[in-house]
């Protein structure tokens, strides 16, 4: 694969881009590998790259049951944060955000990384003090993070609305400057060419159908295209996660599929020029480089594994979205969609060893899976490699449910669809 540069670019113009070549092969299965990862999404691509980078491991197989980027990686709102309130997550998204900032570069590929800024508006003074508090733990974390008041909102994001009528008033507002958003399937096109040029083999149109085992030990994945064996299999499939361990006779796990959808709208002149949320509900908005208006909220309330979701979320966003922005009322939808959320019990990932020999789990991402690809699949190889969890995710373990050491950033429970 040739590197790509203002040199290659201009000479493939000149030959009329006749001679670029695949950003990678189409792999054919072979019979084993040292590592085999079961997802194509940014999580499993990643843990491969590092795999191979990091580690010197590049038998490996990415197996992806579609085409890549069909999952999760291609279906969610592109945000990238880390402004948490607790110090394990605070540690693991700053060290992911930091990989973010020099991503482009270690893959050679523009993921359109833009650090534009997250904003959560408080709209009481209770809520105020709350976002102050984590405010403060990221600051004391490392990370960074502004308090805004009223007015200097009112100057940066003129479209929110500060009327005397407003039913949502405004009384300030938390910034996260390193935030931003990125190309979500720049991540996986970039993420994938960089892994292949390591000689990792990705294999498209593969589905998982069950697994290969000695004993009580995983040694490998029966497929639609044959078996094949692993000494690691390395699980990353997002919202089904549940049904692979059932596959692998784990009945009882701590994870819930809920439909999350998302939704553009036509295309406006520039409106908003960072991130904005809610704090008033559960809505979160963005402009994107092509002008239209993204967003998201909450999860449709109901287990599933379908990519689609029903017209009651559909209302309560648009309305979410009309009470902060007025003025996108008269805005045209253009296409929503839906991905499938892994909900763990306390609202973070699960990232160690499978409860069976030989397996390795990435899980539990709930809404914060595309802003953790880089130190997921960083710390997630890590694992795989050395068998033991790098620091930054160490606190994510299975156990952690049965010792009760949770890691609840919002306090609620182990209530998954409330996370």
């Amino acid at each position: 694969m040739a590197e790509y540069s203002a040199l290659s670019l201009l000479k493939n113009a000149l030959s009329g881009n006749r001679d670029w070549r695949p950003a990678w092969r189409k792999a054919e299965p072979k019979p084993a590998y040292d590592v085999v990862i079961v997802g194509g999404g940014g999580h499993g691509l990643a843990t491969a790259y590092y795999l191979a980078r990091e580690h010197g491991i590049a038998r490996v197989a990415v197996l992806e049951k579609g085409w890549l980027g069909s999952g999760n990686i291609g279906r969610n709102t592109t945000i990238v944060r880390s402004n948490y309130l607790l110090p394990e997550s605070i540690r693991f998204y700053d060290f992911s955000v930091k990989l973010w900032e020099n991503l482009s570069h270690a893959l050679n590929y523009n993921v359109m990384f833009s650090q534009r800024g997250i904003l959560n508006l408080a709209h009481s003074p209770a809520q105020a003090d709350e976002y102050i508090r984590r405010g403060n733990a990221m600051r004391h974390g490392g990370g960074d993070a502004v308090w805004l008041t009223r007015h200097e909102i009112a100057r940066r994001v003129p479209g929110i609305d500060f009327s005397p009528r407003a039913r949502f008033p405004v009384v300030g507002g938390l910034l996260q400057p390193r935030a931003g958003t990125a190309r979500h399937d720049a991540v996986a096109w970039g993420y994938a060419r960089a892994a292949d040029r390591l000689g990792v083999d990705i294999v498209e149109n593969c589905e998982v159908t069950g697994f290969l085992r000695e004993g009580d030990r995983i040694t490998g994945v029966a497929t639609t295209r044959g078996d094949i064996r692993a000494g690691k299999v390395a699980l990353a499939v997002a919202g089904s996660t549940s049904r692979l361990m059932r596959m692998a006779g784990i009945e009882r796990f701590p994870i819930e599929s809920h439909v999350l959808q998302a939704f553009v709208t036509e295309a406006v002149k520039p409106y908003v020029d960072c991130v904005v949320t809610f704090g008033g509900g559960h809505l979160y908005m963005s402009q994107s480089d092509k002008g239209g208006l993204v967003f998201g909220g909450d999860l449709d309330g109901y287990n599933s594994y379908a990519q689609r979701g029903n017209l009651p979320l559909v209302k309560e966003v648009m309305s979410e979205m009309v009470a902060m922005f007025p003025a996108t009322a008269r805005l045209r939808l253009l296409r929503s969609w839906g991905g499938v959320m892994d909900m763990s019990m306390d609202g973070s990932p699960i990232i160690t060893r499978g409860p069976l020999p030989g397996m390795y789990l990435n899980c539990g991402w709930c809404y914060g899976g595309f802003k953790a690809t880089p130190a997921s699949g960083f710390s997630f190889a890590w694992t795989i490699a050395k068998d033991e969890p790098h620091p930054i995710n160490a606190p994510f373990t299975l156990s952690r449910f049965e010792r009760g050491a949770v890691i609840d950033e919002k306090g609620q429970g182990p209530t998954p669809k409330l996370h």
